[in-house]
C-alpha cells in the first residue's frame, strides 16, 4: 500500500498554493520549528517517541516498529485518526510530514488510506522542505534588487513597509519592532520558525512577480531572532533610500505605538494570563535591560520621568505625559546611534525625504 500512496517535492507550489501542513512529528520536535501554518498532529507523543527511541538504539529498527504500534493502539489510535480525519475534513488539500517522510507519515498514510482517504505525504519530510527553503532564500536574496528603507527611532518606516507590495516586514515576521523597547506581548517565534517564514515570504514575493525588494533597516538581531549571515550581508551591501520625518511627528508616532497600542495589548495579554508581565513591568525591564548604555545618570533621570508619567496616566486616565520621556529618549539616546550608523553607511544612500516623496521616487524608479 505504502508505495501507491502519494508523495509531493514540489515545493514552491506548497508554499504558493498554501498547502495546509500536518506535522507528525513528536511536540518537542514541533516546538522547536516548523512551517508557517503547519498544524501539530502527532503520531506519538514526546514520551511515546522517547521510548521507541530507546528500544531503537537497544533492539534495532523493528523492535521500535512493534512498541510504536503498540503504544499506538486500541482508543489512543483511534483518537488520533479522529484528529487527522477533522483536519482533513476542513482541509481536503492538507500535506502530511514527519522529520525525513519516512516512517511515521507514511504509516498515518496507510492509517488514513484504510479510512478511504488519500493525501500526499512530503518526500523527504520537513528536513528536505527544510533544505529547499534556506537554499530559495539565499537564491532569492542574491537574485533580487535590493533596497534598504532607513531612518530616524519613531519615524514610521514599518508604517511605509506595509504601504510597498514589493516590500517583506521583517519585523513582523520577528514578531518585534527591533529596538530595546520592541518586544510584544506575544512571543518571538523560533529562530527556525522566523528563518522559515522569511523564506515563504520570499517565495511569496517572487512569485508576485517583484524583481526588487525592499527591506526595512535592521541590524542583524530582530529582539532574540538574527537574520541569516548571507541575507544579512546583502542587506548591509544595498542601497538606502532614508525617511525623513521631524522630531514632533517621531515622537508622536513613538507614542502611538509604544503607548498606545502597546498599553492595550499587553495588559489584555496579562488578564488573559498569556504573558507574565503588563505594560510598566515590561518598560521597566526595558530600561533596565540598557542601563549601561544609558550611564547611571540617565537611567535614573528616564526611570523617574517614566514612573511620573505612569503615575499621572493612573491618576487622571491621559497616558500624553509619556511624550516627555519618549522626546528625551529620542534626541538623547536614539538619534546620536542613529547619526552615527548613518555615517557608516553614506556611501549607499541614494534618496532621502518625506514619506509621500519616497513613495514618488519609488514610482519614478521602479
Amino acid at each position: 500500500m505504502s508505495q501507491t500512496l502519494p508523495l509531493i517535492d514540489d515545493f514552491r507550489s506548497l508554499v504558493t498554493e498554501s498547502r495546509p501542513l500536518i506535522d507528525t512529528r513528536a511536540p518537542v520536535e514541533y516546538a522547536k520549528g516548523s512551517f508557517p501554518g503547519a498544524i501539530n498532529l502527532p503520531l506519538m507523543t514526546d514520551e511515546e517517541r522517547a521510548a521507541v527511541g530507546t528500544v531503537y538504539k537497544r533492539e534495532g529498527h523493528d523492535a521500535a516498529v512493534r512498541l510504536g504500534h503498540k503504544l499506538v493502539s486500541g482508543p489512543i489510535r483511534r483518537s488520533r485518526i479522529d484528529a487527522w480525519l477533522h483536519f482533513i475534513s476542513m482541509h481536503p488539500d492538507a500535506v502530511i510530514f514527519c522529520w525525513r517522510g519516512g516512517e511515521r507519515s507514511r504509516i498515518v498514510q496507510e492509517w488514513l488510506a484504510a479510512e478511504g482517504i488519500v493525501i500526499p505525504r512530503i518526500r523527504g519530510g520537513y528536513k528536505a522542505f527544510r533544505r529547499y527553503l534556506m537554499e530559495e532564500s539565499l537564491r532569492l536574496i542574491t537574485a533580487k534588487n535590493l533596497l534598504i528603507l532607513g531612518g530616524r527611532t519613531g519615524s514610521g518606516k514599518t508604517l511605509l513597509v506595509e504601504r510597498l507590495p514589493e516590500a517583506i516586514d521583517l519585523e513582523g515576521l520577528a514578531r518585534h519592532r527591533g529596538s530595546a523597547f520592541g518586544r510584544y506581548a506575544r512571543p518571538q517565534p523560533s529562530q527556525i520558525d522566523f528563518e522559515n517564514a522569511l523564506a515563504f515570504a520570499q517565495i511569496l514575493h517572487d512569485a508576485e512577480g517583484h524583481q526588487r525588494l525592499i527591506l526595512e533597516d535592521e541590524s542583524r538581531n530582530i529582539g532574540q531572532r538574527y537574520l541569516p549571515p548571507e541575507f544579512f550581508a546583502r542587506m548591509n551591501a544595498s542601497p538606502v533610500v532614508l525617511l525623513e520625518r521631524s522630531l514632533e511627528e517621531r515622537i508622536e508616532i513613538s507614542y502611538a505605538d509604544y503607548i498606545l497600542y502597546a498599553q492595550k495589548e499587553y495588559d489584555e495579554a496579562y488578564a488573559r494570563g498569556e504573558s507574565p508581565f503588563d505594560w510598566i513591568e515590561t518598560m521597566r525591564h526595558n530600561f533596565k535591560r540598557i542601563r549601561k548604555r544609558l550611564g547611571h545618570e540617565r537611567y535614573g533621570k528616564f526611570l523617574e520621568m517614566l514612573e511620573s508619567a505612569w503615575q499621572e496616566q493612573r491618576r487622571t486616565g491621559n497616558p500624553e505625559g509619556h511624550k516627555a520621556w519618549i522626546r528625551a529618549l529620542l534626541q538623547e539616546y536614539y538619534d546620536p546611534m542613529y547619526d552615527y550608523q548613518i555615517e557608516q553607511k553614506k556611501e549607499r544612500i541614494i534618496y532621502r525625504g518625506s514619506e509621500e516623496e519616497i513613495l514618488a521616487y519609488l514610482r519614478r524608479h521602479p
